[in-house]
C-alpha cells in the first residue's frame, strides 16, 4: 500500500470489480451515462469530484472481458497486452442504491467510446479504484474551473459538491449547444460554455483565451482546468503568472493527449 507524504492525498485498498449496466442514456448526442451496478460494489469509495476509475473492456473480437492483477503489495499490474481500459471519472456513487455513474464520451475512435456507444443493460464492464483521493480545501473566496467534454463529469460533480454559498467561474467547451447539460451549481456561478464548431476536440484555444480574459473575483481563488494536455499548457503557465500558487491553489490535468491512447495524466504534472 502505498503511503503518501501530503496529508490530503488519502490512497485506497485497491480492488477489481465486475460490474453490470443497469441503464445507458444518452444525456447529449456525444454523451452517454451509464449506471452500473452488482454485489463487487460493496465497499466502494469516492471523496473528491477529481476521483477516477479504470474501466476494463470485454475484447471486441472475443467478447472475453480480463482484468489485472494484484500483486503481494497491493498494486495491479497492467503489464498483460489483452487487458483493455481506460481512465474515467466518477460522476455520482450512491451507496444506497448499490450504484456507481459514469459518464462517458461517445465515439467510433477507441474502445471505451466504443462501449458507451452500444452499452446494454446486463452488460459486464470491469472497474478498478479509484486508487484514492484528495481532500481538498473549500475556503477559497472563489473557484475558477476550466473544462472540455472529457472532464466534463468532473467539472459538473464539483459544481454540484461546492458549498452552496461559493463564488465560481466555470468555462466548459464543447463542441456546440447540443452538447450542453443542465448543471446544479452553486447560486454565485458565471457559466460559459464555449463551442469548438467544427474543430476536432483538443485543437482550439477556447478555454485559454477565455481564462486569459477571465476578470477575477477578489481574494484567494483555486483554479481547476482539464482535458487535452497539449492545450493546458499555456493554461498552466498562464495561472502561474497570475499568482496562482501550484498544488495549494490550481491544479491542471491533461485527462487526454492527442494521438496518444491510455494517456497517464499524472505525467503532465508540472512543478
Amino acid at each position: 500500500m502505498a503511503v503518501s507524504r501530503d496529508p490530503r492525498v488519502e490512497f485506497y485498498p485497491l480492488r477489481p470489480r465486475v460490474l453490470a449496466v443497469r441503464t445507458a442514456e444518452r444525456l447529449t448526442p456525444g454523451l452517454v451515462r451509464v449506471v452500473l451496478g452488482g454485489p463487487d460494489l460493496d465497499g466502494f469509495r469516492t471523496d473528491n469530484f477529481a476521483d477516477h476509475v479504470k474501466l476494463f473492456f470485454p475484447d471486441e473480437a472475443t467478447g472475453e472481458l480480463r482484468m489485472p492483477r494484484l500483486t503481494e503489495d497491493g498494486r495491479a499490474d497492467f503489464r498483460d497486452p489483452r487487458l483493455v481500459f481506460r481512465d474515467y471519472t466518477v460522476r455520482r456513487y450512491d451507496p444506497g442504491a448499490g450504484e456507481l455513474t459514469i459518464d462517458m464520451v461517445a465515439h467510433e475512435h477507441g474502445p471505451g467510446g466504443r462501449w458507451a456507444v452500444r452499452a446494454r443493460p446486463g452488460d459486464r464492464i470491469g472497474v478498478l479504484g479509484p486508487r484514492g483521493t484528495h481532500h481538498m480545501d473549500v475556503g477559497f473566496d472563489y473557484f475558477l474551473i476550466g473544462a472540455d467534454e472529457t472532464a466534463l463529469p468532473a467539472a459538473a460533480r464539483w459544481l454540484e459538491e461546492l458549498p452552496r454559498t461559493a463564488t465560481v467561474l466555470a468555462f466548459l467547451e464543447v463542441a456546440d449547444s447540443g452538447e450542453e447539460l443542465k448543471l446544479d451549481t452553486p447560486d454565485d456561478t458565471a457559466l460559459t460554455w464555449l463551442h469548438r464548431g467544427g474543430a476536432a476536440p483538443g485543437t482550439t484555444d477556447l478555454l485559454e483565451r477565455a481564462i486569459r480574459g477571465a476578470r477575477l473575483p477578489e481574494g484567494r481563488g483555486f483554479a481547476w482546468c482539464a482535458g487535452e494536455a497539449t492545450t493546458l499548457k499555456p493554461i498552466r503557465r498562464h495561472l502561474k503568472e497570475r499568482g496562482f500558487e501550484r498544488r495549494t491553489g490550481f491544479d491542471v490535468d491533461g485527462y487526454w493527449r492527442r494521438g496518444t491512447s491510455n494517456h497517464d495524466h499524472h505525467a503532465d504534472e508540472e512543478d
